[in-house]
């Protein structure tokens, strides 16, 4: 269980977020939706510790996560996915998803999980050998998924996974979202394709000026007229 509360960071003198406080439970898909600049992104970044906190908790397991190095929380169990998807453009598949398992040594089950990537996404093993700069958007995306699952997370935090991409190809990377989860990943997902996320959601938050303004099931979001409103457009359900 990821467990948040009453988070505050600030950049320079812009409060990106005010106090939120948030838990994922295991096992479970959660999301956080809202506009851009809303502090979604703040908020993986600050789980990971690539942003620090100014007062608050973050807790994984009852183990308190802020001032812990990047590395720590990595081996605790957490792995991103990053926006924008930050592959290397001059390595291989291969070599990028082999640099997720960076801070592994038994070489037998990075071998395994090297198979189990290959698996959740065939493109990449039929791939291997070719520069990640080459790919196509949507297969580097499957990539930056790919690596961040090579370090075997308990916690998932994916950031915009479906941006930039074509229809078709977002279906498909929120199918394997939806099968990485059954395979007994927990998944904190921030996302634009709001209905798209909500659907697949077992809970959700909505962030707005870096407070969170709603709560609760993917579905009850869903259906709920203000979040119709604001981020599914009033004709979609």
């Amino acid at each position: 269980m990821l467990k948040i509360e009453n988070l505050h960071v600030a950049y320079g003198g812009i409060q990106a977020l005010r106090g939120i406080s948030m838990e994922v439970p295991d096992g479970k898909i959660v999301t956080l939706i809202g506009a851009n600049g809303a502090g979604k992104s703040t908020t993986l970044r600050t789980i990971t510790g690539l942003v620090k906190a100014v007062s608050g908790s973050v807790q994984w397991n009852g183990e308190e996560l802020l001032g812990k190095p990047i590395d720590r929380i990595i081996s605790a169990g957490i792995a991103m996915s990053p926006e924008g998807r930050r592959v290397f453009p001059d390595l291989t598949v291969l070599e990028n998803l082999k640099l997720g398992a960076y801070l592994r040594r038994n070489k037998a089950e990075i071998a395994k999980d090297l198979q189990w990537v290959y698996e959740l996404f065939p493109r990449l093993k039929e791939r291997d050998w070719q520069a990640a700069g080459t790919l196509s958007g949507g297969e580097q995306q499957m990539l930056a998924v790919g690596r961040a699952l090579m370090s075997r997370p308990k916690l998932l935090l994916m950031d915009e996974p479906s941006l930039g991409l074509a229809p078709l190809v977002v279906q498909d990377i929120f199918s394997i979202i939806g099968e990485i989860n059954r395979q007994g990943v927990t998944i904190l997902l921030i996302e634009q394709n709001a209905n798209m996320a909500l659907k697949i959601a077992d809970l959700a938050y909505v962030l707005e000026t870096g407070n969170i303004t709603m709560s609760g099931t993917g579905a009850e979001l869903l259906a709920d007229e203000r979040v119709k409103e604001a981020y599914l457009g009033k004709h979609k359900s």
